[in-house]
């Protein structure tokens, strides 16, 4: 077994565990007890249940961006990549369920995942095409965040078998975006478009939360 395999297979039995007992029972050792893993390349692998949840961001990331769409406008390459990776979540429903439900209860733990959400945008981002450098690339990570925010609102909502109504949520946030960046244009918020396509639309590049302040919505951490 290679060390990625290891890795998913740890967490994804982390998250089979988190659904049927609850998060605060997960652990390293605990979810490599119930995969059958060995326990000193666990112990080696993972220092606790904050780098299986690391791992598991990574793992979603990687989903998302591999096979992404590369042509199209920056509006569409997000919108794919964002439901790519509700895709992966899909896959780990009931564990992820769980730990959004788990995370306003135990301190320290929403914050931390709206921290990593953070770190998430910026892979996501930069895989369509837009630069995360810089106070720019702050901002627009902070609007990205509040996009995959308000569409994880819908996703624990949706029991749609295609995801159609997150789907529909992911657009209704990006196109508000799109037309919020629009207004500040002048004030320089509206980053480059991405090379090699100079003359491409640079109002899509900038993102917002569609109806509250841009920073993931308060009750709803990300993952």
């Amino acid at each position: 077994m290679t060390d990625d395999e290891f890795d998913a297979t740890l967490v994804s039995a982390a998250f089979t565990l988190g659904a049927e007992e609850g998060w605060r029972k997960v652990s390293a050792a605990s979810a490599a007890r119930h995969a059958g893993l060995d326990f000193a390349r666990a112990r080696n692998r993972f220092s606790g249940r904050g780098a299986i949840l690391r791992r598991f961001g990574a793992l979603a990331d990687g989903y998302a961006l591999s096979g992404a769409a590369s042509v199209g406008t920056v509006k569409d390459r997000l919108f794919d990549i964002l439901l790519r990776r509700f895709d992966f979540l899909q896959t780990h429903r009931a564990g992820v369920v769980a730990l959004l439900r788990t995370a306003p209860l135990e301190p320290g733990l929403a914050p931390w995942l709206a921290c990593e959400t953070l770190r998430s945008a910026g892979w996501l981002l930069e895989g369509a095409g837009v630069s995360a450098r810089g106070i720019r690339g702050e901002l627009r990570k902070r609007g990205l965040a509040a996009v995959w925010a308000w569409g994880v609102r819908a996703w624990l909502r949706d029991e749609t078998e295609d995801l159609s109504a997150t789907m529909a949520a992911v657009d209704t946030a990006l196109t508000r975006t799109d037309q919020i960046a629009a207004r500040f244009k002048r004030d320089g918020f509206v980053p480059e478009a991405p090379e090699p396509a100079p003359s491409e639309p640079a109002s899509e590049a900038e993102f917002d939360h569609p109806e509250p302040p841009a920073v993931p919505p308060a009750g709803t951490p990300g993952i």
